[in-house]
């Protein structure tokens, strides 16, 4: 059934948010105490609705920019997206209708079906929608417009991520057991009924995660759901990619320059095991720094990975809360400092990396499960989560400290690092800094790690005369580079820090296709 289309907004979003910029909720300083004491505690809850009837939200998204960072992108099982603005101070906790009505920007119908994910780009200018409706769409997020429907999928796309630093390049990963590559630079082709432009995709890997290699899958689970990909993410080094399964608790991550085969892969246990019962993964979540990555399993435990260290396993876990459904995410912060999980009792559950055996703390304002979760990029410790009780809470954080503390990602962005430097900074499973000169300005202050970091600039990279003709002509990522020893290896090294004897990456693809 067609969702009703939402009213018109006389105002473009960039003018609310500029209205509001001088009214924004300070925060308080904090003050120096002795000794820590960390808390978070809820700053304001909102009614999730379309035309006073409750609509159980499925996704939501913090937007990247430090400009825009309060802004907030909801999506619901009924198709329809829209923004919240955060910084504003709401009213009392029981005033949910009031808040979402004073604090929503604008709504739209994106998909007649329910969007399971979204993500913001092109500097929180656009959005991309994943619906169950076998699309993923782009949207222009001022006037609420689609520009672009990616088509190909056969199945719900579940998950969507864009590359780090170039946001036309996406991959999307589906009920339909397959994760695909767009590039949305391509030209657009036929229009659709709406008069919407529709995009192919560039690449694409079927059964990713096929349920039949798994020893068993659970038998409550229909076969179309066992082969789903569950989360795709593009990770920091801009050629790898992590993918998830509902079918079992192993993470694959894939080159981009060679999409034949996975390049390694890890899991919590050993898969030698042949008694031990499958569990697959409902999440995935990177730091900014992109060191550490976070996997929700339906075993009802977070694992934490270093990527650099991928044949070690998990660095640890965290448990406490219940993911009975592939609903219930979960996100590391920024920073590295805490990850948040949602969970089907109805809580969500916060713990500090650096300290596991600490107890986690408990949100405790919702009644019903508790699913999507995401972290504010500008404003640390600040998150919001989403519940079946037609709500989303957000949560500030509380954080004193008679000495200060330095977040995990303030240290520089790790870029295809040299081995050395990775030894320096990583030392066996000590994850945090030893040292932070390098981080620190001329007047002793830091840097923000958000506004400070900048892609690193690429080595030129010079292609033979015989491939120009063939590169300019064809788009094709699935090119095997020249067999080596280094390419070969299942070291995890091989994701970070691609061996010198590639000499095509993707980048020589990207600008082939400009």
């Amino acid at each position: 059934m067609a969702t009703p289309k939402s009213k018109s907004k006389s105002k473009s979003v960039f003018d609310i948010v500029k209205s509001r910029e001088l009214s924004c909720f300070q925060v308080r300083k904090r003050p120096n105490m002795d000794g820590w004491v960390d808390a978070f505690y809820e700053i304001g809850a909102i009614a999730t609705q379309h035309d006073c009837e409750d609509i159980v939200p499925l996704a939501l998204s913090y937007a990247k920019t430090t400009k825009y960072s309060h802004i907030i992108a909801l999506s619901n099982e009924e198709g329809f997206v829209s923004l919240f603005d955060t910084s504003r101070k709401f009213a009392l906790p029981t005033c949910y209708e009031r808040n979402a009505e004073e604090s929503r920007i604008c709504e739209w119908s994106a998909h007649n079906n329910a969007v399971f994910d979204v993500n913001w780009i092109k500097d929180d200018t656009q959005i991309l929608t994943a619906s169950g409706d076998q699309t993923v769409k782009v949207w222009d997020v001022q006037e609420q417009k689609c520009l672009g429907v990616l088509v190909g999928h056969l199945g719900s796309v579940k998950s969507i991520c864009s590359h780090p630093t170039n946001s036309d390049i996406l991959v999307s990963g589906s009920r339909d057991g397959s994760f695909r590559l767009w590039d949305l630079r391509c030209n657009f082709t036929v229009k659709n009924r709406r008069g919407e432009c529709s995009i192919s995709s560039i690449a694409d890997v079927k059964g990713a995660h096929d349920p039949s290699q798994a020893q068993r899958v659970r038998r409550c689970k229909s076969k179309g759901a066992s082969m789903s990909i569950t989360s795709v993410l593009w990770l920091k080094d801009q050629v790898s990619i992590a993918t998830s399964g509902a079918a079992d608790s192993v993470l694959k991550f894939w080159d981009t320059r060679n999409l034949k085969s996975i390049v390694t892969q890890t899991c919590p246990q050993p898969q030698s095991t042949g008694k031990q019962r499958l569990h697959g993964i409902s999440s995935l979540s990177q730091d900014d720094s992109g060191v550490l990555l976070s996997a929700s399993c339906m075993d009802s435990r977070v694992y934490l990975y270093n990527i650099l260290q991928l044949e070690k396993g998990p660095l640890r876990y965290f448990e406490g809360g219940r993911i009975d459904s592939f609903f219930v995410k979960a996100a590391i912060s920024p920073d590295a400092s805490n990850i948040v999980c949602g969970s089907s009792n109805g809580k969500a559950y916060v713990w500090q990396v650096n300290k596991p055996q600490v107890e986690p703390t408990i949100l405790k304002s919702h009644f019903e499960e508790v699913t999507a979760v995401d972290w504010s990029r500008s404003d640390h410790g600040k998150l919001v989560t989403a519940s079946d009780d037609f709500t989303i809470r957000i949560w500030n954080k509380r954080n004193y400290a008679a000495t200060p503390v330095i977040p995990f990602a303030i240290r520089r962005r790790i870029m295809a690092m040299p081995k050395v430097e990775c030894k320096m900074l990583l030392n066996n499973e000590e994850i945090f800094p030893k040292s932070i000169d390098d981080d620190l300005l001329s007047d002793g202050t830091l840097h923000n790690p958000i506004k400070s970091v900048m892609p690193t600039t690429p080595p030129k990279i010079t292609t033979p005369e015989s491939h120009k003709n063939q590169l300019s002509s064809e788009f094709d990522l699935t090119v095997s580079p020249k067999s080596t020893p280094e390419s070969a290896s299942k070291s995890p090294s091989s994701v970070l820090n691609p061996p010198p004897s590639l000499k095509r990456t993707i980048r020589d693809y990207f600008a082939s296709s400009s």
